[in-house]
């Protein structure tokens, strides 16, 4: 278990980020009246997701791996984290829209269907608690590989290049 703290602490604050932007998308009106800039303002939370799995892999360069961490090593915490948040999606999903937005569904189908871009029955099919909970599961497992993939990229440490000889 102490092999996977720092996965389990990055992974339970990635989830804590979830339910705090879905609080502020709520407050900033992108699940109610503003629900037509709900689809495109919705995927800045790529930014402090992002910024979590960077802030992960460099807590576990650091504070596991003594300030050196291969591709592998990176990208296996990595999905560590991201096998820990899929398997806690369906209950962020559950808490995301029963207590912080229990509206969004029926609103997004309103609007959906007011727009013309969906029937009412498809936007019922597409736009509720099983449906959302299958796609944030496996939109959080798919984002979460592509994510681990660039970030161990970028945090790994650089070759040790030997030092010019005195000649």
């Amino acid at each position: 278990m102490k092999k996977l703290s720092i996965e389990i602490k990055w992974a339970l604050i990635f989830v804590a980020m979830m339910l705090i932007w879905m609080v502020f998308e709520k407050s900033m009106g992108w699940h109610d009246e503003k629900i037509a800039d709900h689809a495109t303002y919705t995927n800045l939370v790529a930014i402090p997701s992002i910024l979590i799995y960077v802030l992960a892999l460099r807590d576990k360069k650091n504070n596991f791996y003594g300030g050196h961490l291969s591709f592998k090593q990176g990208f296996v915490s990595g999905m560590i984290i991201t096998l820990i948040v899929a398997l806690l999606t369906p209950l962020s999903q559950f808490i995301t829209s029963t207590y912080i937005t229990p509206d969004y569904f029926s609103n997004v189908i309103e609007y959906s269907v007011s727009t013309g871009i969906m029937e009412r029955s498809a936007a019922e099919e597409f736009f509720n608690l099983k449906s959302y909970i299958i796609q944030a599961t496996i939109g959080a497992f798919i984002m979460g590989l592509i994510t681990s993939l660039v970030v161990a990229f970028l945090v790994k440490s650089k070759k040790d290049t030997p030092m010019p000889s005195a000649s």
